[in-house]
Parts: C-alpha cells; sequence; structure tokens
C-alpha cells in the first residue's frame, strides 16, 4: 500500500530544498522499504545544490541514512521486516566482476549514479503523478525510501540512527581510505588536508591504525580543535602557516601518507608535496565536474610517490557497515562525538548554509 511522506526536494535549479509530500509504493522484487531515523548532511548532496554535479530531476536528495526496514519485495533474503540497516548509496550488483572481486565501490552493474533502482524506475512520485529520483538511488531526506536489497545493511540495533547514519558515508569514506585504500601500518606519518566531517573520519581511523604522528590542517580552529580530540597529534592552520614546511618540520621530511579531504584543485596539487620519498597520496575529497589538478609528474616520479583515488573508502558495505558499527559499540570509533548539529528536516537549508560557511562538523536531520 503506497504512503506519503514528506521529503526535502530538489528541481534541478537553484539552491533551496523544497519540503513537499510525496507518494512511496511498496517494495518490488528485490526491493526493501524504509523508515528512516536519521539523514546525513553531506558535502556530496551540497555538490548537487550548487550545480557542480547534475542529475536526473526533481531529485529527492540525502544519501546518508539509516532506519527500520517496514516491509520488504519478493525474493529479499538479507534484511527483515524490524531490521535497523544502514543504507548504501552506491549499491553493488553482486554479478559483475569487480563484484566478483571483492570491489562492491567498483560496481559496473548499479544504476546508483542515475539515481534509478536495478529495474530501471523508481519507487517515488510527487503530487503531480511525475516520477521523483531518489539521489544515489536512497533519497534518505525522506521519511520514508525504497531501496535496493544491496542498498540496506544491518547492523546492531543498538547504534543510534544519527550515528548508523553517517556509517553510510562519511566514516565508511574516511576511516575505509585509511584502512582499505592507504592500508595505513601502524607507527606511519600521515597528514589529513581538511577537518570536516571526511576529514575527521580520516583522523579517526589513522588514529585507529596506530598511525604517528598525525597531522591535521584547516583554516578554522574549531575544525583543528576537533580533530586533535579524535587523534590529531599535530594541528596546521592552513591561512597563516606554510604547510608544506610545518609538514616537513613534524615528520623530519614529508609524510608517509597525504589525504586530500576538501576536493579543491589547489589543495589537491599540494599532495605530492607534502610526501616523503616513495610516499602515498590519497585523493578522497570529490571536485566539481571537469575540473583538473596540475601535478609536477618528474618529481612525482623520480620520489616515487604514488597517488590514490579513493572511491566510498574502497568499501564493501556488507562487510564494513557492521565492522565500524561494531567498533562504536566497543568505544574504538567516536562516531556520536562527529555530530555537532542535530536538526529536523524543515531545517535543511540552514544546515547547508552552516556547511557552506565552515560552521560545522556534522549535521544529521533526525527524524521522528
Amino acid at each position: 500500500m503506497a504512503r506519503t511522506a514528506r521529503a526535502a526536494v530538489h528541481d534541478g535549479t537553484g539552491d533551496r530544498l523544497e519540503i513537499r509530500p510525496v507518494t512511496v509504493a511498496d517494495p518490488g522484487p528485490g526491493e526493501v522499504l524504509v523508515r528512516l531515523g536519521a539523514s546525513g548532511v553531506c558535502g556530496s548532496d551540497r555538490h548537487v545544490l550548487d550545480g557542480e554535479w547534475h542529475l536526473p530531476s526533481p531529485t529527492v536528495m540525502g544519501h546518508e541514512g539509516a532506519g527500520v526496514v517496514e516491509a520488504i519485495g519478493p525474493g529479499v533474503r538479507d534484511v527483515a521486516v524490524g531490521d535497523h540497516v544502514v543504507l548504501s548509496w552506491y549499491y553493488p550488483c553482486r554479478r559483475c566482476r569487480a563484484c566478483a572481486q571483492g570491489k562492491a565501490w567498483a560496481c559496473t552493474g548499479t544504476r546508483s549514479g542515475e539515481c534509478l533502482l536495478p529495474d530501471g524506475t523508481t519507487r517515488l512520485t510527487g503530487e503531480d503523478g511525475g516520477t521523483l529520483y531518489p539521489y544515489l538511488a536512497v533519497g534518505t531526506m525522506s521519511e520514508y525510501t525504497v531501496v535496493a536489497e544491496s542498498a540496506a545493511v544491518a547492523i546492531p540495533k543498538e547504534v543510534p540512527f544519527e550515528v548508523a547514519s553517517l556509517i553510510g558515508c562519511s566514516i565508511t569514506t574516511g576511516v575505509g581510505a585509511v584502512v582499505n585504500n592507504a592500508q595505513v601500518p601502524a607507527g606511519a606519518s600521515a597528514v589529513v588536508l581538511g577537518c570536516g566531517g571526511v576529514g575527521l573520519a580520516v583522523v579517526m581511523g589513522l588514529a585507529l591504525v596506530g598511525a604517528s604522528p598525525i597531522i591535521a590542517v584547516d583554516t578554522s580552529e574549531a575544525k583543528l580543535d576537533a580533530a586533535r580530540s579524535f587523534g590529531a597529534t599535530h594541528t596546521v592552520r592552513a591561512a597563516g602557516d606554510d604547510v608544506a614546511a610545518r609538514v616537513h618540520e613534524i615528520t623530519g621530511g614529508g609524510a608517509d601518507f597525504a589525504f586530500e579531504v576538501i576536493g579543491r584543485t589547489e589543495t589537491i596539487e599540494q599532495v605530492p608535496g607534502l610526501l616523503a620519498t616513495a610516499g602515498t597520496g590519497v585523493l578522497v575529497g570529490l571536485p566539481g565536474e571537469g575540473q583538473k589538478a596540475a601535478i609536477d609528474v618528474l618529481e612525482l616520479a623520480e620520489a616515487g610517490k604514488t597517488l590514490v583515488g579513493s572511491n566510498y573508502g574502497g568499501a564493501v558495505p556488507s562487510i564494513d557497515f557492521p565492522r565500524l558499527a561494531r567498533l562504536y559499540l566497543e568505544g574504538k570509533l567516536p562516531l556520536d562525538r562527529l555530530i555537532s548539529d542535530r536538526v529536523r528536516l524543515d531545517e535543511v537549508n540552514e544546515a547547508f548554509d552552516a556547511m557552506r560557511a565552515g560552521e560545522r562538523t556534522r549535521s544529521v536531520i533526525v527524524f521522528d
């Protein structure tokens, strides 16, 4: 039976979201209906609102969410009604070559990027009866959503929804960049450019694996304070310090690993200069479409440095989501302290404005 939900909808123009009623149909074969408990407010949504990325519209925004399974379609086996789930914004098809190799983040069979379910449709319609597109096939800024079975990953019910929602994107992206993509060993030195939600998750991941020193770089003193609380051993104020000189001074010649978590060409171009010989740079931040960075290729090659692209922290959601949830419950990842503001759905535009101003680490929409 179809149900009505309130959702944050973007018409494809301007940077404002409208809270509108939407109709959510029952799940079809291989699909799961989820009642959302929380949705993160992430920079990837802002890229869309600010016209830097383009999607089919009108779009129900949000891709970082968690909730409870309300109904399942025919053939669903992985989750049951009543399960608490984290939603994956890049649902794997489980059949392509990348999935068979254990690289769910590189799946070529998903239609997530088209904001479509596996059958090429959505279960959302607007007041005029027209199709609505759930952002990255999850659309978490809605009271209800229907997702592909592989996009709903069960986790322990003890994890609060607002914490679980962050596992769906920022935490998996940041911690995964450390443990999956870079595979940072204990004792390695690392620098993190950008201390927003994902950057702080990188810092947490580095502390988890025992990296040292961990150098956090940002223009905001408040965010640098947060980085220290999550395990950064040193901080550098980008607005006033020579970042490369300070990193080389602290590490004695450059960092073993450098994580760019801003997605700006000027900071991406700084990464090789922060690295020691044979160091590894990890590009986590996502720039706007078509942006290119200039890299001194000769210096990169002669020093044996490596640049690694990180997509979704190299994660396999069905494995990584429960693992991160357990680490939170065991007190090894203080994910709850990453949340600076809990807001209602009607406050979503103010949350994005605060993000643009660099005023918060992470806002989370909490549903009743």
